[in-house]
């Protein structure tokens, strides 16, 4: 399985897997997931930095 780390700034929310991080946010594993998608990014970068950065730890 992997593990993740979600961050939002500075500060680690959440490390587990898709679903553990999911359960922890009260998020979907979907939502999870689409912290990582270039969309999200994307999206991010018209606004201030304060959004949630999804981390592989698996490498």
């Amino acid at each position: 399985m992997k593990v993740y780390a979600v961050y939002k700034g500075e500060e680690c929310l959440a490390i587990g897997t898709a679903k553990e991080i999911a359960k922890e946010l009260k998020v979907k594993v979907e939502t999870v997931h689409f912290y990582n998608t270039p969309t999200y990014k994307k999206r991010g970068k018209k606004k201030n930095s304060n959004r949630r950065v999804l981390v592989s730890l698996d490498d």
